[in-house]
């Protein structure tokens, strides 16, 4: 399975390794990083977004919002499943969020055993 995780904090990158590391050691999952929605927007244009499982995207970043890549990406690539994930919580946020096609609302912390439960049942 592979993952897209978009955040402009790059310590994301250091946790999603460690808290998934017997995960991407046993190739049950591979892991890619964006820092940016528009890295991210270049990465689905350089790989096969079809081999893609998820995006998980941060919904505050610099220049582009999460809310902005989750439109591009509901365009141009309808059957990627995408999950957003912010800091702060609240209902309003999350039926926006859903309402633009997110398949899933997480917030910060992230809590890896659900989203374990969410990536592989």
């Amino acid at each position: 399975m592979r993952l897209l995780i978009v955040d402009d904090e790059r310590a994301i990158q250091r946790l999603f390794l460690q808290r998934f590391r017997k995960e991407c050691r046993d190739k049950l999952l591979e892991l890619h990083f964006a820092f940016s929605a528009s890295e991210a927007l270049t990465f689905l244009q350089q790989e096969t977004a079809s081999d893609l499982a998820l995006i998980l995207s941060d919904i505050n970043m610099p220049n582009m919002s999460g809310l902005e890549l989750l439109e591009i990406v509901r365009k141009k690539y309808p059957r990627l499943r995408i999950f957003m994930l912010t800091a702060y919580d609240n209902a309003d946020l999350r039926q926006r969020v859903l309402s633009m096609g997110a398949d899933e609302y997480l917030t910060k912390p992230v809590d890896f055993q659900l989203l374990r439960e969410k990536l592989f049942g």
